[in-house]
């Protein structure tokens, strides 16, 4: 056996001890790290802001503080002003059910020839299997639930602790990356912060710009309707449809839906038709044309990016999928050689005036000549013809 077969082997058992160690370890933190990336896009948002107060003479430290209590303060007023409203609707919407019962029980022994009454429906609900295990496990997931939202607590106190930091020491985050780099490498890697903080801040005000005009819609929709507290379920749906991805829009349209039943069950379903209707126009013609402009990608990349980093991440790749995208554009962009495209119809995708397919420009000119004009060939057509008899 030679000498250096022992060796070998022990070497290849612990490269593949390190790889399989190594990838327990990433699959532990995986949450953690998507934490991080969260984090990381959240400070390159509020960088500008913190920036800006930095350059007037105030400690990043604290520019960071203000910004993030000012998004602090605005959510919960928001939050608790929504909550309020929502729990004054659920409590009129228990007074009233008995009304809605009755309507709806009216109506189907109407047109059904029916004898329903609401004490029959209401004991048959009550004494139902279903009631029974429907509650069985309401009472058992309670536990569960308190856990997730424990849990969803410390996952945002984490991003929100990291974001902090990373907006706080950006320029000392900086210096420590570029102290183990060369000069040539510390240049580019300022470079692509500088892209990632730009189109960062693209694509926030992008999604703030298409909240504003989702929220206008809605509440023009709302107050036509003469559904109460039309100004705040606009806003509602503007932030949760445009800053909640996936599930976003169905979070932000089932609200306004709920409390336009509590006017009018037929004003729900117009709240659902609107809400279908603009997530359509907003998803094909709104959003890749507002991303295009923001950020800079052609709205095709922009749709295409947010579908593989749904697929790859989830909800946070669809959130992050786009800025990404914007900035890796952009720095490879530079480092892409461009030479002067030719003059061809086929790459401009028109033709200059007098141009056309060679049977439409015969036809044309054909038509366009005068009686006794002559043909290129020599002799007018009426010379030829008479020639010809």
């Amino acid at each position: 056996m030679p000498r250096w077969l022992p060796r070998a082997m022990v070497l290849a058992l612990a490269l593949i001890a390190v790889f399989q160690l190594g990838s327990w370890a990433f699959h532990q933190l995986t949450g953690l790290l998507i934490n991080v990336l969260i984090a990381f896009f959240l400070a390159l948002a509020i960088e500008p802001a913190v920036s800006w107060m930095a350059l007037r003479g105030m400690r990043r430290g604290l520019a960071a503080f203000l910004v993030f209590f000012a998004v602090l303060i605005v959510s919960a007023g928001f939050v608790t002003l929504l909550g309020s409203m929502l729990a004054g609707q659920i409590i009129k919407i228990v007074e009233d059910f008995p009304n809605y019962l009755d309507s709806v029980i009216n109506w189907i022994n109407a047109h059904f020839k029916t004898d329903l009454k609401r004490v029959d429906v209401q004991e048959g609900v009550l004494r139902s299997d279903w009631l029974r295990n429907y509650v069985q496990n309401s009472a058992t997931g309670v536990l569960d639930v308190s856990a997730q939202v424990l849990g969803g607590l410390f996952q945002l106190l984490t991003i929100a602790l990291f974001s902090f930091y990373f907006a706080a020491d950006g320029p000392r985050l900086r210096r420590a990356l570029c102290s183990v780099l060369p000069p040539a490498k510390q240049a580019e890697v300022l470079r692509a912060w500088e892209i990632a903080v730009n189109k960062t801040g693209g694509y926030i005000y992008s999604r703030g710009l298409m909240a504003l005009i989702s929220g206008v819609a809605h509440y023009i929709l709302l107050q036509v309707l003469d559904v109460p507290y039309a100004p705040v379920l606009a806003v509602w749906v503007g932030l949760v449809s445009q800053f909640i991805p996936t599930i976003g829009t169905y979070l932000a349209g089932a609200l306004p839906m709920l409390i336009a039943f509590t006017v009018d069950p037929w004003y729900a379903l117009w709240v659902l038709v609107f809400v279908v209707v603009y997530q359509q126009f907003e998803n094909y013609v709104l959003q890749p044309k507002l991303t295009s402009k923001t950020v800079d990608i052609h709205p095709a990349v922009a749709f295409g990016s947010v579908i593989a980093g749904t697929a790859l991440m989830g909800a946070v790749g669809a959130l992050i999928a786009i800025p990404a995208i914007a900035t890796l554009q952009a720095f490879l962009g530079a480092y892409v050689k461009r030479y002067d495209v030719t003059d061809d119809p086929r790459v401009h995708g028109h033709r200059r005036r007098g141009e056309g397919p060679a049977l439409f420009t015969r036809a044309r000119a054909l038509w366009e000549r005068r009686p006794g004009e002559q043909e290129p060939g020599g002799g007018s057509s009426r010379d030829s013809s008479s020639g010809s008899s």
